[in-house]
């Protein structure tokens, strides 16, 4: 009987360590892509994509016209999981360069291709080599667009964008009020962020070299359930075409990984707060109050852990020692004084 209360006690415990902590289902990290490395059995490259200069990099287009290469994760990731099913968040980091001795490209996209998007497929007439006329096929990307395409209304040949399933952003950013030039041939590092409790995407982007900086360069809010069922699974890519130029890209290195959030914490959409004084505030008040959301969140994490090892704690001592103490048998048990009635008669 004992036994069989320890186990419980031990899949309970199991099973509430496994509800608090953040999994991470899809995780790869590649600072080069040489043979030491093995990336060939996590990533895939397609098209003219190949790895050069003793693996420091894969390139995904070839100096010469109408030219397309793409790598790609080939494990599928699930919107959801866990138990109970939760969206899951997702983060991204690479680092590449684009540069073009003639003519002008489309440059690099960060896709999430939805499960029977042919990943192993390019449109020369298409952006990044994706494709233009992919139907029900849909895809959310981060473009670092290098070619000012007036039917998409780009604004000009140096900006970043989010994509839906087109080639029309939802939001861009002109780079060049930020003095970053994506096709100057200099390394350039992105940081890409899904947060699913707020359903916020973050896109970061610097010098190759430089911190992480605090502030977005672009977010966007998207509620990726109402895009793509539950049982839906993703994968993940690097893309890139040069359409009637020489332009040359490079991904030097890549990483992804997925996490899901705790069960005890907020998983509704969230609207973002506005303030009259623009973006920017707005953008603040959200890192502040993540801030203050992991404090409390590693509170109740302390609180839960500490009441859990108490009950624990006492389960155990009652299994191994409360029905060792020792009981006074009752032959020693105190005697009641006798009273000699003699004594008062006299």
């Amino acid at each position: 009987m004992a036994s069989l209360s320890y186990s419980v006690v031990l899949i309970l415990c199991f099973s509430f360590f496994k509800s608090l902590i953040a999994d991470s289902n899809s995780s790869f990290s590649f600072t080069n892509f040489g043979l030491n490395s093995s990336f060939d059995s996590v990533l895939t490259l397609y098209g003219d994509a190949k790895v050069v200069n003793g693996g420091s990099s894969v390139q995904l287009t070839a100096p010469l016209e109408s030219s397309a290469g793409r790598v790609a994760f080939k494990a599928p990731v699930r919107f959801y999981g866990g138990i109970p099913k939760k969206l899951v968040s997702f983060s991204t980091y690479f680092s590449f360069s684009i540069s073009s001795d003639s003519g002008n490209g489309d440059g690099l996209a960060f896709v999430v291709f939805s499960d029977g998007y042919p990943v192993d497929l390019f449109d020369n007439n298409g952006s990044f080599g994706l494709l233009s006329n992919g139907g029900d096929l849909k895809f959310l990307s981060v473009e670092f667009d290098t070619l000012m395409d007036e039917k998409y209304g780009d604004m000009n040949g140096n900006h970043v964008g989010i994509d839906l399933s087109n080639f029309v952003s939802l939001k861009a950013r002109n780079l060049s009020s930020v003095n970053l030039g994506l096709k100057s041939g200099n390394r350039l590092q992105v940081w890409i962020d899904y947060e699913s409790g707020s359903r916020r995407l973050e896109v970061r982007l610097s010098k190759f070299g430089e911190n992480r900086p605090l502030d977005p360069l672009l977010w966007q809010q998207i509620d990726l359930p109402k895009i793509w069922p539950e049982n839906e699974r993703f994968f993940v890519g690097l893309s890139s075409s040069n359409g009637n130029s020489s332009q040359l890209c490079n991904v030097y290195s890549w990483s992804f990984k997925t996490r899901r959030s705790p069960d005890w914490m907020h998983s509704e959409p969230l609207d973002p707060i506005v303030f009259k004084k623009g973006e920017e505030n707005e953008i603040k008040i959200h890192e502040k109050n993540d801030c203050v959301m992991k404090i409390l969140s590693a509170l109740i994490l302390g609180i839960g852990l500490g009441a859990l090892g108490s009950f624990v704690g006492m389960f155990v001592w009652m299994l191994l020692f409360a029905r060792r103490r020792p009981v006074s048998p009752e032959e020693n048990a105190a005697m009641k004084p006798v009273v000699d009635e003699k004594s008062f008669s006299k």
